[in-house]
Order: structure tokens, then C-alpha cells, then sequence
């Protein structure tokens, strides 16, 4: 899967969930939404190996994004540290995600971020 498809099915995801709901999803959760995936995607293109799965669910306030691939290396949080060029992905994920869950999985790895929509 490449980002920019990644991003722009994240993109129809939040505009077809979004029918028929009384408020209005703010723009802010919509980018955050689209930072995620495209953070998430891009480290399991660059680290992970085989099929990459994306799967997003929804429910009134948060929505879930989880990223499956054949990698078998976990990717770790990094602190801080404006010095560094590149590798914040995760720290991104995590300043905008209320969780974000590692785990090693029988075929791979699953990032799963969970997102504040209100």
C-alpha cells in the first residue's frame, strides 16, 4: 500500500462515516486522522516487509487505526530530540493518539493508534 493511497482511504473512511451524524467532524481530528495513517504506513514501507494491512473503525468519538505487516521488529519510542532528523513517526502518533498499542502478532506486527474525534 502506498501512503498517498493510504491517506486518501483514510480521507473516504472519515467522509463516508461522517453521513448522517448530528455534529460536525472538526477539521483538527480529520488531519490528525490523516498524520496517523500516513505516519503508520510509512514506517511499515520502510521497516516492516510484506502485505501491509490498514484498518480503520469508527465509533461517535474516537476512531481506530491499526497497521498489520510481516516485520517482525517492534518499532520503540524514541524521546524527544529536536536535534534528530527523522524517526519521529512514532513520537507524531503518539502526541496525537490517546493510546497506541504494539504488539507482535504469529505473521508480523500491529501498530494500532486510537484518536480523539471530538
Amino acid at each position: 500500500m502506498r501512503i498517498a493511497e493510504a491517506r486518501r482511504v483514510a480521507a473516504e473512511y472519515l467522509a463516508a462515516s461522517q453521513r448522517g451524524r448530528d455534529h460536525a467532524l472538526p477539521e483538527r481530528a480529520a488531519d490528525a486522522v490523516q498524520l496517523v495513517v500516513s505516519e503508520l504506513i510509512t514506517n511499515a514501507v520502510k521497516y516492516g516487509r510484506g502485505l501491509i494491512e490498514l484498518t480503520l473503525a469508527r465509533t461517535d468519538d474516537t476512531l481506530t487505526v491499526t497497521v498489520r505487516d510481516g516485520g517482525t521488529t517492534l518499532p520503540v519510542t524514541r524521546s524527544a530530540d529536536p536535534g534528530r532528523v527523522g524517526q519521529h513517526g512514532l513520537e507524531i502518533v503518539a502526541a496525537l493518539s490517546q493510546a497506541v498499542e504494539i504488539r507482535r502478532e504469529a505473521s508480523g506486527k500491529r501498530v494500532t493508534a486510537l484518536i480523539a474525534l471530538r
